[in-house]
């Protein structure tokens, strides 16, 4: 006779008197709490896990913001910053040699307070004249505010800048701060058509590289700054440089060669 009711494991193709059914919830009940137990334990090391994991993100960089309403949250190997001032995130090892920096970012525009489709910036190879052995002896004061950075030899890209009107490459030198301003940082090159300015929600693949006495600096694989440095004039550190907007930052990664 075809049953009008099966139970859970006839419809699975077992036929399973009545009896054995209760002889088996027991069976059933402790097999649940073992895979309830491992799922707990799972999520219990996930948390240990993060929170390993932004102890060392706070080892590697060095924030100075503005604002000091920084808002950063990780979304697995994704580092969300949503920056309502000026804000630099400083790579804390000091990089010399030849080497490669890249990595990827995306400017969010969902109409959030601080999605602006502007500044999209970074600083490498970047000193401190008065205190060449230490970049973070001026950190406090430096405090995020952009004009406090003409003190430092550095390059800069300003990628979108000017509200995504520009994208400029700049060679900062500090020791002119206060003596010359004009030579703080000459503009060494600049776009102002839109296929080298922002757009929404898009991936950005950066690209830096200090080799063999060149610098440049490419994005998706197009190359748009180059410049020779003498010996030594690549070494320094790398900066995350964002001001009012909303990024999603991850893959970064240091070569060298």
């Amino acid at each position: 006779m075809y049953n009008l009711n099966p139970s859970f494991f006839e419809k699975r193709g077992f036929f399973v008197p009545g009896k054995t059914i209760f002889k088996l919830i027991p069976v059933m009940m402790k097999r649940f709490f073992i895979g309830y137990s491992l799922i707990t334990f799972f999520f219990l090391n996930s948390v240990v896990l993060f929170a390993q994991h932004k102890n060392s993100f706070t080892k590697q960089w060095k924030i100075e913001d503005e604002s000091h309403a920084l808002q950063m949250i990780e979304h697995a190997d994704t580092l969300e910053l949503i920056v309502p001032k000026g804000l630099t995130m400083w790579y804390g090892q000091r990089l010399t040699g030849d080497y490669e920096i890249s990595y990827r970012i995306c400017m969010v525009m969902k109409g959030g307070t601080y999605d602006r489709l502007s500044d999209l910036n970074c600083f490498w190879a970047a000193n401190d004249p008065k205190h060449p052995d230490n970049l973070f002896a001026r950190s406090e004061w430096r405090n995020g505010v952009f004009k406090n950075y003409n003190t430092l030899n550095l390059f800069y890209v300003g990628y979108g800048g000017n509200d995504n009107s520009t994208t400029r490459f700049r060679r900062y030198w500090g020791e002119y701060y206060g003596i010359a301003d004009d030579k703080v940082k000459p503009l060494l090159s600049e776009y102002t058509d839109v296929p080298h300015l922002l757009a929404p929600n898009q991936w950005y693949q950066i690209q830096i590289r200090v080799k063999k006495g060149i610098t440049t600096y490419s994005v998706n694989g197009e190359e748009l700054f180059r410049y020779s440095v003498a010996d030594g004039l690549g070494n320094g550190h790398f900066g995350l440089r964002l001001l009012q907007n909303h990024v999603l930052f991850t893959g970064f990664k240091v070569i060298t060669f």
